[in-house]
């Protein structure tokens, strides 16, 4: 990737098959400090060249696109998603090794403003522990749009820790022209280092960013192997991956609290499979009629939820998978924090 496509996304200038005007390249170009290019990505450099290695958080408000984001940029679906708020719970890593360059990104969950339970407590303190020790921070909106909830969350933030200001869903924004006076608006709310306007599902706005992140990773040996894509365990994502087809199939019906539990998580011997994978999960509601809910009609919701999961779990552990999916009752679960802690929230 060469020098100018990455200044290009840097500075909102015109990509492939975008329409820009004048006055907005301008003013993103005249915001941008010292409006020094980003330096060319880790896969064009020799074979000698000193490795990177760094942490990277990707924080903002809940539902604004930051687990799709992630996926993105590990080039794999590591942090599952839903139209559903408040679906990431957990700090999600991923991993990508680019030429000399290892990036280390961090999914948070939205930072919770509303209810003060002891599960929100928790996910509050995931967002802070992340975003307290890292290179580098995403801060992610939605283009054109500045809520009470954004601000939250950049009232986190510490002085010193350099912070892009990702405008994610650009292609979402019908009126480009109007996006300069809110940038303007952004740059006096916070000394962002860089604005970049963008869309996670347009591949060469992900590699570029690559590129932009790139100066801001120390130079120090890689922390994980070169093919490593996450530090989260198989019967992780195997939870994630349930929780995720319990919100997509019971929309905004089910609370948001209900969760998942792994039981059983076994690798056995097969002479038919190169892996076969049992597992067992319990999907943890707080009524009964929540329950009833996921259940469905003579057993078709939750039967979907299985069999959607296990065939994604199938591509995901390159595994025939057995799954067996359980619904109990835990009233109140989520505001008792013993009961959170077992749950495996922190």
């Amino acid at each position: 990737m060469n020098q100018d496509a990455t200044k290009n996304v840097a500075t909102g200038a015109p990509q492939k098959g975008a329409q820009t005007t004048d006055d907005l390249d301008a003013m993103l170009a005249a915001a941008r400090p010292g409006g020094q290019a980003a330096a060319a990505p880790a896969a064009d450099a020799p074979g000698g060249a000193a490795q990177r290695c760094g942490l990277i958080a990707i924080v903002g408000k809940p539902n604004v696109g930051k687990s799709t984001l992630l996926n993105a940029l590990v080039g794999q679906k590591i942090s599952i998603t839903s139209r559903k708020a408040q679906t990431t719970r957990h700090r999600i890593t991923g991993i990508r090794t680019v030429g000399a360059s290892q990036f280390v990104f961090v999914d948070t969950p939205g930072f919770q403003t509303k209810h003060s339970t002891a599960l929100n407590k928790s996910l509050n303190k995931t967002v802070m522990g992340a975003i307290s020790d890292v290179d580098l921070i995403l801060f992610v909106v939605e283009a054109g749009s500045f809520t009470l909830a954004d601000a939250k969350v950049l009232s986190l933030f510490k002085p010193g820790i350099p912070t892009l200001l990702i405008a994610n869903k650009l292609d979402t924004v019908h009126r480009r022209a109007e996006i300069a006076p809110w940038l303007r608006d952004m740059q006096e709310r916070h000394p962002f280092t860089e604005f970049v306007p963008m869309s996670a599902k347009s591949r060469g706005d992900i590699e570029r960013l690559y590129g932009i992140c790139e100066k801001y990773l120390p130079e120090q040996p890689w922390w994980y192997a070169e093919d490593e894509l996450t530090d989260r365990s198989e019967k992780f994502l195997a939870s994630e991956t349930v929780r995720e087809k319990l919100f997509r199939f019971t929309g905004d019906e089910l609370p948001y609290t209900s969760t998942v539990i792994i039981d059983k998580f076994d690798e056995e011997k097969s002479k038919q499979h190169k892996r076969l994978v049992r597992i067992a999960a319990t999907i943890v509601v707080e009524r009964d009629g929540h329950k009833a809910m996921v259940i469905g009609d003579k057993g078709e919701r939750l039967k979907r939820i299985g069999t959607e999961a296990r065939q994604e779990l199938e591509k995901l552990l390159d595994a025939k998978v057995f799954l067996e999916l359980w619904v109990k009752v835990r009233s109140g679960w989520a505001d008792d924090e013993a009961r959170v802690r077992s749950f495996g929230y922190e």
